[in-house]
């Protein structure tokens, strides 16, 4: 595994995605006017929210009616009932409720604050869901560039997630495709040459969040193509990178 240039590419220009918009279209369309070419091992990271929306993972809140639970929780700490009865329906367990947060495990197995239900980059009055696979929705995108351009990639369906004692949000990795999601350093030499034992790096996430200094929040650059990353090609999965309940010492 060697690094020698990398190069972190934002595509900009990308329409308001409507359900059922071809998304491959839309990136092949932006490489175009961009005049870039796709290479061979590239990474186009694309971030949730327009997966969601040509997925038609968007509800209005208008429809929602909150149950008593969530009018109870959002009376109590000034949230929207009918926002916070989404959240519960997305989620699998709810871990904690309090402080005004909701950290939940979600259906998919994710987690994060308020199952990944977003407000924003959204017409008001609307909420974005998760894409319901979204390693399904990385490996069909990823399938459809490769047609396009006779090219080898890899492809990440990114999001915005917290972490546990720390401050700030990074970007992680929720679907994954064309690649193995770590590099395995485990039984290789240290530069004492001791063995590692314990040395897996979740490369799929590091490669989100270094996409996401050219896409931002509010840039209207929702796709990054990385070049130059000598990634571990295979059927990895987003989901392996989730920690199982039996691993987990907090859960």
């Amino acid at each position: 595994m060697s690094v020698s240039e990398v190069s972190v590419i934002g595509l900009p220009g990308f329409p308001e995605v409507s359900v059922g918009a071809n998304l491959a279209a839309l990136i092949a369309q932006s490489i175009r006017k961009s005049g870039l070419e796709v290479k061979d091992k590239d990474i186009f990271v694309v971030a949730q929210k327009i997966v969601s929306k040509a997925e038609g993972q968007v509800l209005k809140l208008a429809d929602i009616e909150p149950s008593a639970k969530a009018q109870r929780w959002a009376r109590d700490h000034g949230k929207d009932a009918r926002l916070v009865e989404v959240v519960l329906r997305e989620s699998k367990r709810v871990l904690r409720m309090e402080r005004g947060l909701l950290i939940v495990e979600t259906q998919h197995g994710f987690v994060c604050a308020n199952a990944g239900v977003d407000t924003s980059n959204i017409a008001s009055g609307q909420v974005t869901l998760l894409p319901k696979d979204s390693d399904r929705s990385a490996a069909q995108i990823r399938q459809d560039l490769e047609r396009e351009f006779g090219a080898r990639l890899a492809l990440i369906v990114s999001d915005t997630f917290g972490r546990p004692w720390r401050e700030g949000l990074v970007n992680v990795a929720l679907g994954v495709s064309g690649m193995n999601p770590f590099i395995d350093y485990r039984g290789e030499k240290d530069g004492f040459g001791g063995e590692l034992h314990a040395t897996q790096m979740a490369v799929a996430d590091q490669l989100a969040s270094t996409a996401e200094l050219v896409m931002g929040k509010t840039q209207g650059v929702p796709v990054a193509l990385i070049r130059g990353f000598d990634y571990p090609e295979g059927e990895g999965k987003g989901r392996q990178i989730l920690r199982s309940k039996e691993k987990d010492l907090f859960r």
